[in-house]
């Protein structure tokens, strides 16, 4: 991965020209920066200010207006190669700077290694570089005090090797590798990627690899802005994970070891909670034999770990058990019942049992399970702490808090997981175990509100309580970067029994129209200081968070499925466009834009593991999903316009089709889904209690 060096996309300043990104919210690991002129002081990096910048999913062209530079550059999987042309007859000089680390030079080549590390896991991990000119500098050596000094190594903290050209030299090549294993591996690493100079070959074949990517779905119809954005989301749901397997090696940062990866590539850098929802069940569709590989990856680092836990978190620098819950386990179930069974369920579920039952469930922590844990085994919900009263539990994290209800919401969601693992794998006691723990989620159920209300651990409600603000920043103290408003609707296994808890179909179409209407209570100023990543609001609904991205299609539960459509149809016209404005907020990796991607071609997974698809109301006229062994299935959405998002009537697999949902198995080989729409909505369509989407139950 590599993205420009700046602070955001409305900037015109480029800080170096980068290298590698190890973490998509990372800088680059190392940096070069190009300058031209005679006796001037030299600088570690640059601050640039550029224009007429290019950006495509394979190169990057941009001009460095105030040096007169112009930079192109092609990039491939563990290599870059930059051409950079110069204007004027005065001495050329590239540096390379190092934030940490070493850095050297031998003839004309830099060699190196930056470490990296986070602030959550205690992991460092090396990236190493190696680097050259086709053109040969007349002098080198390490950067002191902005002149170059005749030494050839630099160990520390922003070293810097700089390169002085000719006066005649009015354009550098310069090509480079990278490795988390050896400076020898990164040189192989270029040379098996990149063996010449010839600059336009990997620039192509990078548009080749691009184009039969994003053609696994083809659309057709609408507006060239929709497939803008169509494409843009397809292309960012493959920025998390990265491949790190070098030549059939790999370094894991799990155990610090080097690891022969046996014919099966190694993948890490995955934050599942942001990318389970809809992110790794678009793999499942398109891309299968990758998420297999993800999921073994996944297993890997179970092994690799001191405790035999399935990862949350799992970057470059090893897994730093982020947010809350731990939900690769639906990533596991979710893959197995849509066809992808070409791994160790029994070894998968074993690492998912022992991440949700023997590592705490406090968020943010990698601890093993102490008494907040055995407190949820015993009473089947997490404890809330009083406002005020002081936390002395050393698994909660100083500032994300406890989470209470966003914990025990998401914990149930994957016992729930665990128990259909459980009954695939033929443990019937498992299985009955926790499913009937998956609906524990009643018991923070206030019927008296309608809410999902935090208990102390004496099993009363937290009082006086706001369901907008009680929680503090990103109302951690209960909830988890949304308020209650948003986890009002966080049980994607049961939204059957949460339409009874909250008194039947019309009652709970009544409290999701309130969520979309609810204003927010404060000023914007208030609102964002106390909530900043509770964005992108239509009332309290916040289409920019991942635990909202289901919430639109909930209708479909409850005999309204006309209002998904409406829904859905008026967020992605709001809040996804070819402009500026771009994504409304968190996205995570893909997590968002899969949503996004799913949502224009007309349906979404709202329960990773039920192996289902909610329908929505698509905006291409026709859409082909690649199945993959030639198989692929067709969305047509015949009169569809802007106008007419409602559908009129469907027919699935030539049969007719009175349902706003589908099984995975009636497109795993491949059909056909005709939908007619129309200006205003059929209120019938898809309407009946006999057509609502499954739900968990008792005895399934």
């Amino acid at each position: 991965r590599v993205i420009p060096s700046r602070h955001d996309y409305t900037t015109d300043r480029l800080n170096g020209l980068p290298v590698v990104t190890t973490s998509h919210r990372g800088s680059s690991a190392f940096s070069i920066s190009p300058v031209s002129g005679n006796n001037i002081s030299l600088k570690s990096v640059y601050n640039y200010s550029y224009d007429l910048e290019k950006v495509t999913p394979y190169s990057w062209k941009v001009f460095l207006d105030n040096e007169g530079i112009d930079v192109l550059y092609g990039v491939s999987h563990q290599s870059g190669i930059y051409t950079l042309k110069f204007k004027e007859d005065e001495l050329k000089h590239i540096i390379i700077n190092n934030k940490d680390g070493q850095i050297k030079i031998n003839n004309g080549i830099i060699t190196g290694y930056q470490v990296v590390s986070n602030a959550v896991t205690s992991n460092t991990t090396k990236v190493f570089l190696y680097l050259e000119t086709q053109q040969k500098p007349e002098e080198y050596g390490v950067l002191k005090s902005g002149s170059i000094i005749n030494e050839i190594e630099a160990i520390g903290s922003n070293e810097s090797i700089a390169l002085q050209f000719s006066e005649n030299t009015h354009q550098i090549n310069l090509k480079y590798g990278i490795s988390f294993i050896s400076e020898e591996q990164a040189k192989a690493n270029l040379y098996r990627e990149i063996s010449d100079y010839d600059q336009q070959k990997v620039i192509e074949k990078g548009r080749e690899i691009w184009n039969e990517v994003l053609n696994k779905i083809k659309v057709e119809g609408d507006s060239d802005d929709n497939k803008t954005v169509f494409y843009t989301s397809v292309y960012r749901t493959y920025e998390r994970p990265v491949c790190i397997s070098e030549d059939g090696r790999y370094y894991s940062a799990f155990d610090g070891q080097v690891h022969n990866d046996q014919g099966t590539p190694f993948y890490t850098d995955d934050w599942i909670w942001d990318t389970y929802r809809a992110t790794h069940p678009l793999r499942c569709l398109t891309e299968k034999e990758l998420e297999l590989d993800i999921l073994k990856s996944f297993i890997r680092m179970a092994d690799q770990m001191d405790e035999f836990w399935m990862p949350t978190f799992p970057e470059i620098m090893g897994d730093s058990r982020r947010m809350n819950s731990n939900h690769g386990v639906a990533t596991v179930l979710d893959a197995y019942t849509k066809g992808l069974t070409d791994f160790d369920l029994e070894k998968a579920y074993l690492a998912c049992k022992g991440a949700i039952t023997e590592k705490t469930l406090a968020p943010w922590s990698g601890m093993k399970a102490g008494v907040l844990d055995q407190f949820y085994k015993d009473h089947g919900y997490f404890p809330a702490l009083h406002e005020g009263e002081e936390e002395t539990v050393p698994e909660v994290h100083h500032f994300e808090s406890r989470q209470p209800v966003a914990v025990t919401l998401g914990t149930v969601y994957d016992e729930w997981c665990l128990s259909q693992i459980a009954k695939i794998i033929g443990n019937e006691e498992d299985h009955k175990y926790f499913l009937n723990r998956s609906f524990n989620y009643r018991k923070l159920f206030n019927a008296t509100t309608g809410f999902f209300h935090p208990k102390d651990n004496k099993g009363e409600f937290i009082m006086p309580f706001d369901y907008k603000f009680s929680g503090g920043m990103g109302a951690r103290k209960y909830y988890g970067e949304n308020n209650a408003w948003v986890y009002r609707w966080d049980v994607p296994h049961s939204i059957a029994d949460l339409i009874e808890l909250m008194g039947g179909r019309d009652k709970f179409i009544e409290n999701l129209e309130a969520t979309f209407n609810e204003p927010l209570g404060r000023s914007k100023y208030a609102f964002y200081a106390q909530l900043p990543d509770h964005t992108g609001n239509v009332g309290q609904f916040s289409m920019a968070n991942e635990p909202s991205l289901h919430i639109p299609y909930l209708y479909n539960y409850a005999g309204e499925p006309w209002k998904t459509q409406k829904r859905i149809r008026k967020l992605l016209h709001e809040w996804f466009r070819n402009d500026l404005m771009g994504l409304p907020g968190d996205e995570d990796g893909g997590g968002m834009s899969a949503f996004v991607a799913f949502s224009q071609i007309g349906f979404y997974p709202v329960t990773p593991g039920s192996a289902t698809y909610n329908i929505g109301s698509p905006v291409f006229d026709k859409t082909i999903v690649d199945l993959g062994s030639g198989k692929t299935f067709t969305i047509h959405a015949r009169n569809v316009s802007f106008e007419n998002k409602y559908i009129q009537s469907a027919t699935l697999n030539g049969k007719e089709w009175n349902k706003p949902w589908f099984r995975h198995e009636e497109i795993h080989n491949g059909g056909e889904l005709i939908l007619i729409m129309g200006p205003k909505a059929n209120k019938d369509w898809g309407a009946s209690k006999d057509s609502a989407p499954p739900s968990a139950q008792f005895n399934n």
